[in-house]
């Protein structure tokens, strides 16, 4: 659905949207009055001057200074253009009553999708099957693998890329539980209580949580620990959800088998952080970067802020 155009001769309404994404929605400014905090001189200037007016805010789900939150007085929508939201202070907005969407679901498929491939590419040992065959090694030189038959896949956060990485692996045989803050009695898998159970029954753990700033590490060194000599982490919700400084070391130590990371604690990844780490695949935070997916999550955004002031309900609430 298309945004309605303003009446002739009227005020566009002012958004403050993320510099990252000024070029992105460029096409908006027909219909909306766009300003970057980045065109200020600080915080301050913003909120003495055009801040007082901006009714909405368009996030890119990085670092959203809570000051905007507390103090624009006029502010009634936090539409965020990504997935993850855990640079928003949500407790404030909930507190003011301000609306909130998100983008929740465009590219789930696509996030699974990188979920499992980081998954077989790392358990079949891909990378390194790869350099034996380039420097004339054959495969009596790699010792034989487990097969992926019969293990068991753990799955952080059971929403719509949790579901989506659990019915693709099924058709690998695998046993799959999954653990999450609420029961959900049609899942057919079994929920187990905490993170850590999980990890103990899991040979692979895979983070599809949702990242809150209550989940900050809630993979780390006592879940790394559970999961193993043998056993493998994947990431691919939020690098705040593990605890990366526990991940390396347990990984330096021998006392986890292996990662496969798309995402980290501070992105982009330092690559010297990595350098000596052995048994990690890193990928780029590339899981939902398809062709298909910037467009769609635009064309979310934009309907969501079409909505708002247009009085109608909005497309994907988050509350």
């Amino acid at each position: 659905m298309s945004a309605i155009a303003p009446e002739p001769n009227a005020a566009k309404p002012p958004l403050l949207v993320p510099g990252a994404l000024r070029e992105r929605l460029s096409g908006w400014k027909d219909r909306y009055d766009l300003h970057c905090l980045e065109d200020f001189d600080d915080v301050e200037s913003f909120l003495a001057g055009i801040g007082q007016q901006i009714e909405v805010i368009v996030s890119d789900g990085n670092v959203l200074p809570s000051v905007l939150l507390r103090e624009m007085p006029r502010l009634q929508l936090v539409a965020c253009f990504s997935t993850g939201y855990a640079g928003i202070d949500a407790a404030i907005l909930r507190q003011r009553g301000i609306a909130f969407t998100t983008a929740a679901g465009v590219n789930a498929h696509d996030v699974a999708d990188h979920a499992c491939a980081l998954m077989l590419a790392m358990w079949h040992g891909l990378l390194q099957a790869d350099s034996a065959a380039r420097r004339g090694d054959w495969r009596e030189s790699t010792p034989a693998r487990r097969s992926l038959r019969g293990c068991h896949l753990g799955i952080v956060g059971f929403g719509r890329i949790g579901a989506a990485i659990a019915t693709r692996m099924a058709a690998h045989q695998m046993s799959i539980a999954w653990h999450g803050p609420n029961n959900k009695p049609e899942v057919m898998y079994p929920r187990l209580e905490d993170i850590r159970t999980l990890a103990e029954v899991s040979d692979i753990l895979v983070v599809a949580s949702r990242a809150t700033p209550e989940n900050r590490h809630h993979v780390g060194e006592a879940e790394l620990l559970a999961l193993g000599r043998e056993g493998m982490l994947v990431n691919v919700s939020r690098g705040m959800l593990v605890d990366e400084d526990a991940l390396i070391r347990c990984l330096k130590e021998g006392r986890l088998g292996a990662a496969a990371l798309d995402v980290f604690e501070n992105e982009p990844t330092p690559p010297e952080r990595w350098r000596d780490v052995p048994n990690v695949l890193l990928t780029p935070h590339i899981g939902g970067y398809t062709r298909e997916a910037g467009p769609a999550m635009v064309s979310r955004l934009e309907e969501n802020v079409r909505r708002y002031f247009a009085r109608e309900p909005l497309l994907t609430p988050e509350w």
